[in-house]
């Protein structure tokens, strides 16, 4: 039996009435997420920064670096506004940074958070390669936080985008979203897994099947210790680079900008007028990647 037009009219009030109430209850539960986050002096960290040298003396970067992160982390979370420049006239293509970032980690088979991209360009006999290393780009206006079913990524008070991996049900909407391919997924995959079959056993050595000591570590990651057994979290997560927050907190720069031999990589606060990065910003002709989708990136090219 169909409806008379009453009905119609009726039901289709209730439905709007519950989609209201539904939108109402994912903004406020969006809210209660990104305002949850630490704010204040609660989130002030005092870091020694390291001595200054002889004035006759060049400092390595990575100290002024250090310096700066000290001045940074001295203040409250949401006067920071962290950023990354990566100078491409001196990536070599090493992928120390790539190396560095998983074991920092401890990253699986299949998740990159610090890929690094390789491009040829011109035309034989005359080429180059050029390297692009691609971390998250902590987008200020991020595609992947609004596509989010059950609000578990979100963006904090210093530029940082984050995921609770509590939260992440593994939808991987946020991978589709994001134009920059920055986010992958944890299968539960492990590199000893795949371990030739008859060697010879014992703790030390790989048997197929088998989970490493290296793989029994923990990482670190959002200031957790978070172990991958029984397909516990992160194990069916959406995963990302997040700029090595667990190190900053204790006062250590990420660790792609430490490994990265030929000093292409910069991180720091823009917010401080006086900091290494807020001046190269300033000095040189700075790139986001597709800066045409608007989602304002945090990292930034040299050419």
């Amino acid at each position: 039996m169909g409806m008379t037009r009453g009905e119609f009219v009726k039901s289709t009030i209730l439905a709007g009435a519950a989609s209201a109430v539904l939108s109402a209850v994912v903004r406020k539960d969006r809210q209660r997420s990104e305002s949850g986050a630490p704010r204040g002096s609660e989130t002030i960290r005092v870091v020694r920064p390291p001595p200054s040298g002889k004035s006759d003396e060049v400092e390595d970067v990575l100290l002024t670096m250090q310096r700066d992160l000290a001045r940074a982390m001295s203040k409250p979370v949401e006067q920071r506004r962290w950023i990354m420049i990566i100078d491409r006239r001196k990536c070599v293509g090493c992928h120390a940074c790539t190396i560095g970032c998983v074991s920092e980690n401890k990253l699986p088979p299949g998740v990159v958070y610090r890929p690094v991209m390789t491009d040829e360009r011109g035309k034989y006999p005359n080429v180059r390669l050029e390297f692009t290393p691609r971390p998250c780009m902590q987008c200020r206006k991020p595609s992947c936080v609004p596509v989010c079913p059950v609000k578990a990524t979100w963006t904090r008070p210093d530029g940082v985008t984050v995921v609770d991996y509590d939260k992440c049900i593994g939808c991987r909407h946020c991978l589709t979203a994001c134009p920059y391919g920055a986010r992958t997924s944890d299968f539960g995959f492990s590199y000893e897994a795949t371990a030739a079959k008859g060697v010879e056993t014992g703790v030390d050595r790989a048997v197929q099947g088998s989970v490493g000591l290296y793989e029994r570590q923990p990482s670190y990651e959002y200031g957790k210790a978070w172990r991958r057994v029984n397909h516990a979290s992160p194990i069916g997560n959406a995963r990302k680079c997040h700029f090595c927050l667990h190190r900053l907190e204790v006062g250590q720069l990420p660790v792609c900008v430490t490994t990265c031999i030929g000093r292409a990589t910069y991180f720091g606060d823009l917010n401080d007028e006086t900091s290494f990065v807020t001046g190269l910003f300033r000095r040189e002709h700075v790139e986001q990647l597709l800066a045409h989708r608007g989602t304002d990136p945090s990292v930034y090219y040299i050419s």
